[in-house]
């Protein structure tokens, strides 16, 4: 009975707020909508200049066969290297290459010209990838017979068939959406009572610490079932992107984080005297579990004391639990280490709240 009340008490506050109503409908919205758009590790529109020292027939075949590819933008030809490098610098071109002298004579002979491929490697990824890609479009040129041989290695494409981006990043959207929603809220809830003075009131009563921390834990476990229930429409509705297996298990991750962001927010609560260090504190914690969960690079490519935070980031649980269900229809017997890490990880912090909130009676 007092639990009911104490939840009544929670969603009139909720209600109440101008603000927060609107911002639990649009967030997802706007997140679902916007990001999977933007956000693409594709590489395309790679700017590349040309130096032909040799000018003939053959060079220029290789210089039209990069206009012609769908991920270069051909910037045209430049006289000498000095010139093509002063564009790099100024930040109008990417990549560079210098087709040197004798190009076509040595393909005629067969040995294998030594051709010149420069990368802007500020942007570490577009300058990797584009240097790879001119370096396939040469290859199939000066070496005909090894690009035969390539074409002839078929690839057998076993999850995500079609490569599509969006598939493989709707489910970190997911995470992060949820993250955001069930982390900042309840970090700004006890802290907001503090200042406000209100929560000596509730010190004062005889509702035990368990009651008053599940009655602030479980409004915001609805709001994550809505989140995750629109981004998931939203994926079907937009992008046809759907889960290749139960939805269940997508739910069962979803409140399994939720419960841990949830009672990581409130326990920052607890030890926060002002708004202001709560969102500071938590901005830190949720920037930091972001980054090192695996949510936009592989895990295996950060380096092994990184990698070890992996073990104790619920994110790095959920992103992987997720994508597995999402991508490669998993069951059960496939996501039962994400399900029971952030169970562990779950009822850890939820006990950490109770113990840490302190009720002066």
């Amino acid at each position: 009975m007092t639990l009911r009340f104490l939840l009544q008490k929670e969603f009139l506050q909720i209600r109440r707020n101008a603000f927060l109503p609107r911002l639990i409908v649009l967030f997802p919205i706007m997140i679902m909508c916007v990001i999977p758009w933007v956000m693409n590790m594709e590489v395309k529109n790679i700017i590349v200049e040309v130096v032909d020292n040799d000018r003939t027939p053959r060079s220029q075949q290789l210089v039209h066969a990069i206009e012609a590819s769908n991920y270069f933008r051909f910037h045209g030809q430049k006289n000498t290297y000095d010139e093509a490098l002063q564009c790099i610098q100024r930040g109008n071109s990417d990549v560079i290459m210098v087709i040197p002298r004798g190009y076509s004579r040595k393909i005629a002979t067969g040995e294998v010209p030594e051709i010149l491929v420069a990368a802007n490697a500020v942007n570490g990824t577009k300058g990797s990838m584009g240097s790879a890609y001119l370096t396939q479009i040469i290859t199939s040129h000066v070496q005909p017979d090894f690009a035969a041989l390539q074409q002839r290695v078929s690839t057998l494409l076993l999850y995500n068939k079609h490569q599509n981006y969006k598939r493989y990043m709707i489910p970190a959207l997911l995470a992060l959406v949820m993250m955001l929603m069930t982390g900042f809220l309840p970090t700004l809830n006890i802290v907001s009572e503090k200042e406000a003075g209100t929560i000596e009131q509730m010190n004062v009563t005889p509702v035990s610490k368990w009651t008053f921390i599940l009655a602030k834990l479980i409004p915001y476990w609805i709001i994550a079932f809505f989140v995750a229930t629109v981004c998931i429409v939203l994926a079907w509705l937009l992008y046809d992107v759907r889960s290749t297996g139960s939805l269940v298990w997508v739910y069962v991750l979803s409140m399994l984080l939720a419960l841990f962001i949830s009672s990581f927010g409130l326990t920052i609560s607890n030890y926060s005297d002002t708004m202001q260090q709560a969102i500071f504190v938590m901005w830190f914690f949720i920037v930091c579990m972001l980054l090192l969960s695996g949510l936009f690079t592989p895990t295996r490519s950060m380096p092994d004391w990184a990698y070890l935070t992996t073990y104790i980031n619920p994110m790095h649980y959920f992103i992987d639990g997720v994508r597995t269900v999402f991508l490669r229809e998993g069951g059960w017997h496939d996501i039962a280490h994400q399900v029971a890490a952030l169970a562990l990880l779950g009822s850890s912090m939820s006990t950490w709240v109770v113990i840490s909130y302190k009720k002066n009676n």
